[in-house]
């Protein structure tokens, strides 16, 4: 595996781990509550947690067809998402 992929890979995994914790968090919140809210949030996470599954396995699996030109704006969304979702969890933690 190619430096670029496995650090895009790496990523992604940071993101599944973040997003495994909000559904943790929201599933929680659901059964206490059984509000509509913490579902829809599990929902919208799973959906995130599937696309990121999906990119970690087309890094590993695919990396001979990823360009390096395309490696630096991939990382920039990857990272993106992973200031999103830890300012995310930071704001459902308070």
């Amino acid at each position: 595996m190619e430096f670029p992929s496995l650090v895009l890979s790496i990523v992604s995994i940071v993101n599944m781990v973040v997003l495994g914790i909000l559904i943790f968090i929201f599933g929680k919140m659901y059964t206490q509550t059984n509000a509509q809210l913490p579902l829809g949030m599990i929902v919208v996470a799973s959906m995130l947690f599937l696309h990121n599954i999906i990119g970690a396995l087309a890094y590993f699996s695919m990396d001979e067809f990823f360009s390096n030109a395309i490696f630096p704006y991939m990382l920039g969304v990857g990272i993106a998402e992973l200031a999103g979702l830890l300012i995310f969890l930071k704001i459902t933690l308070e």
